[in-house]
């Protein structure tokens, strides 16, 4: 296996050739459609004794539960996001099925994004339920299941959705909470303008075809015109056609500021997670505080707060010398437990801090690269897309000057 820290992808090729869609039946015995993905894996170096297979199929599901995994298994770790199930923020030519050719190619990229992303991780390339899910075909999801990380999911899942406020949250963690809820806000702002440019663009672009056919039209009852103005037509026609590859390398980035857009609810998990470790701590230290004062009431014999206890020793009488040590002695066995349970909570809560935070800073650095090359390649494409409309615009000129 791969050693801890070492990214995957140095000795490894990972890719996701192609899509295919499939019929059979599902859990419940019912017919269905559904689209898998062939993984394609080369080893640079020899360093597995077992021969590895070069490709396998898997379905968009068993990605989900790969990833299912890494977040419990990582919690600390800001776990990539998959390409969304089904297409979000479309324009309205763009179709929002998920079983449409360009979307599924779409997500085919995603996938294999996905993939190299957790393949470079420092942590989450190591694992061997990953490795397996790139290498065993079968019999990958009963090791998966064998882990038992389904139980675990399950209670923080609860944990997570309880409603609970930490009395001493950490600044930097609850500041980052914000971000990136501010983060989703805005890229989700971004991408709604996008597609509503988009619709736009698009009956610009095909509205200069009706140039073309004007053009066209008048140049049958033109004889010394014919020529510049049927030209003239063609260049528009060219023109009103190209919208469809423009708006689809738009999708692209698109589909490049999704990816943040998920990643924000990853980095917000971490954050959430964060909380529910600190307030497990602070349970813990609250609950050996109560002991120990209920031992201190014991052995002094005064209560310092109403209690129920209280009530009940006025009403019907002090316990016995035997029943207060009997108690004291079951208080100082929970007083030992708790103080460990205490000191376990803490050594957690602190090796989660630092793991989280390493992996936030590299998230951070990922983020700000990614983001930047993206934004200036789309900005890049839009002045291409301009300079080719005025190149259009130049040529027709150069048309009717010939006429």
């Amino acid at each position: 296996m791969v050693e801890k820290g070492t990214s995957l992808l140095k000795m490894m090729e990972i890719s996701v050739a192609e899509a295919e869609k499939r019929t059979g039946k599902n859990a419940v015995n019912m017919q269905e459609t559904y689209t898998v993905y062939l993984i394609e894996t080369s080893v640079e170096h020899i360093i597995w004794t077992n021969p590895v297979p070069d490709s396998l199929w898997r379905r968009y599901s068993e990605f989900e539960l790969l990833r299912n995994y890494l977040l419990v298994t990582y919690p600390f770790s800001v776990v990539p996001p998959l390409p969304e199930k089904r297409a979000e923020f479309v324009w309205h030519k763009l179709s929002a099925d998920n079983m449409d050719p360009d979307f599924v190619e779409r997500r085919r990229v995603g996938l294999e994004n996905f993939l190299l992303r957790v393949a470079s991780h420092p942590d989450l390339s190591s694992d061997k339920i990953f490795y397996s899910f790139l290498t065993e075909e079968n019999g990958w999801k009963e090791t998966v299941f064998e882990t038992g990380f389904q139980a675990k999911a399950d209670s923080r899942l609860k944990a997570l959705n309880a409603t609970f406020r930490v009395k001493n949250p950490d600044k930097r963690f609850a500041e980052m909470k914000h971000y990136g809820d501010e983060l989703q806000s805005v890229i989700s702002q971004l991408l709604r303008v996008r597609a509503r440019a988009a619709d736009r663009l698009y009956g610009v672009y095909k509205v200069h075809g009706n140039y073309g056919r004007v053009f066209s039209e008048w140049s049958a009852i033109e004889k010394e015109m014919g020529d510049g103005l049927q030209s003239a037509g063609h260049h528009m026609d060219a023109y009103a056609a190209s919208v469809d590859d423009i708006l689809e390398e738009e999708e692209h980035y698109a589909d490049q500021l999704k990816e943040y857009l998920f990643y924000a609810d990853a980095l917000r998990a971490v954050c959430r997670k964060h909380e529910l470790t600190q307030y497990e701590l602070e349970m813990a230290a609250q609950d050996l505080t109560s002991k120990k004062q209920q031992r201190e009431e014991l052995a002094t014999g005064t209560i310092r707060t109403f209690s129920l206890k209280g009530m009940t020793s006025k009403l019907f009488g002090q316990e016995t010398p035997e029943q207060r040590e009997a108690k004291v002695k079951m208080l100082e066995t929970q007083i030992e437990e708790g103080e460990e349970l205490v000191k376990e909570r803490n050594t957690e809560c602190e090796e989660f801090v630092k793991s989280a935070w390493v992996d936030i800073e590299r998230f951070k650095e990922q983020k700000d690269h990614d983001l930047r090359e993206a934004l200036i390649s789309y900005a890049i494409m839009q002045i291409s897309m301009c300079k080719k409309g005025i190149q259009v615009w130049n040529n027709a000129k150069e048309c009717f000057s010939k006429m």
